[in-house]
């Protein structure tokens, strides 16, 4: 019997949750050959834990309550260490626990795993749902980490794994800053499927503009080797231009080094030694 397990942060979006595990356990329903679990990792939410019941056809809810608020990918990353080093499974789905990951495309993720069980799956984003703005954004965000590291990231957390995947995932410090970034650094070779990002279940995204700027940048610098170098093949071009755009290219340079030395310091979160003791921050584990 094949074990999949199905990793959610959460913080305090308990009624998501809620509705989540009931639209799982509707798309799950013909796969009889598969045992799914649900493993949530309370990001130490400050609203108290509603009662819950376990949907019929998800065979184990386990969550995992933290001390400390450290944000969903670092909830992710303890997760993925956790579940590779103390449980038995054959794949790990990640995703959001909001409704922006559409709990239907599970389907699709194990259709493709069943067809080619040797390789993880990713989610690829072809719509997504938010405002014009945000879109934007997103695209100018893909645009400069193309541009700077050669790597063209078009999922998130929304992926299907497998177990020889999570485990090299779970020894990567750069997961402690960026899950889709490790993967792309250290997965060569993954299947795609295509996804619409969903609408939230309830409420508007909690998600600041500031925290959507460090994601990004947290991407980019799971590859700060690659921005550096060719940062610096930039930098000579622009001094072969100097006599011709002037003042622009010393604008242009400062504007290289301030961007190189925010990715440095952005860097500095990977920290593989709190990724090793990440579990130190676990305070209970609750089983529905």
């Amino acid at each position: 019997m094949k074990r999949v397990i199905i990793l959610v942060p959460v913080f305090n979006d308990w009624e998501s949750l809620k509705r989540l595990l009931q639209e799982i356990n509707k798309n799950i329903k013909n796969f009889k050959n598969i045992v799914f679990d649900c493993f949530i990792v309370n990001d130490a939410s400050t609203i108290k834990q509603p009662k819950m019941e376990k949907p019929d056809l998800i065979n184990l809810i386990k969550i995992f309550n933290m001390k400390k608020n450290q944000g969903h990918a670092r909830c992710n990353a303890f997760g993925i260490k956790f579940i590779f080093e103390q449980e038995e499974f054959d794949n790990l789905i990640v995703m959001d626990g909001d409704g922006e990951d559409r709990p239907q495309e599970i389907k699709d993720l194990i259709n493709q795993s069943i067809k080619d069980p040797n390789k993880s799956i990713v989610a690829k984003r072809i719509k997504r749902s938010e405002g014009l703005f945000f879109q934007l954004l997103y695209k100018f965000h893909k645009l400069l980490t193309l541009f700077f590291t050669g790597q063209n990231i078009n999922f998130g957390n929304f992926t299907c794994l497998t177990k020889a995947d999570v485990g090299v995932l779970s020894t990567r410090g750069s997961l402690w800053n960026s899950f889709s970034g490790t993967l792309k650094k250290n997965i060569k070779y993954f299947n795609e499927i295509n996804s619409i990002r969903g609408s939230r279940y309830y409420g508007p995204s909690k998600m600041r503009f500031s925290q959507l700027i460090l994601h990004s940048l947290s991407i980019i610098s799971v590859f700060k080797y690659q921005v550096f170098f060719r940062s610096l093949l930039i930098f000579f071009l622009i001094s072969l231009l100097n006599n011709f755009i002037g003042t622009l290219s010393l604008i242009l340079q400062f504007l290289l080094i301030i961007f190189n030395f925010i990715i440095f310091v952005i860097s500095l979160r990977e920290k593989k030694i709190d990724l090793i003791n990440s579990q130190n921050n676990l305070r209970d584990i609750k089983e529905i």
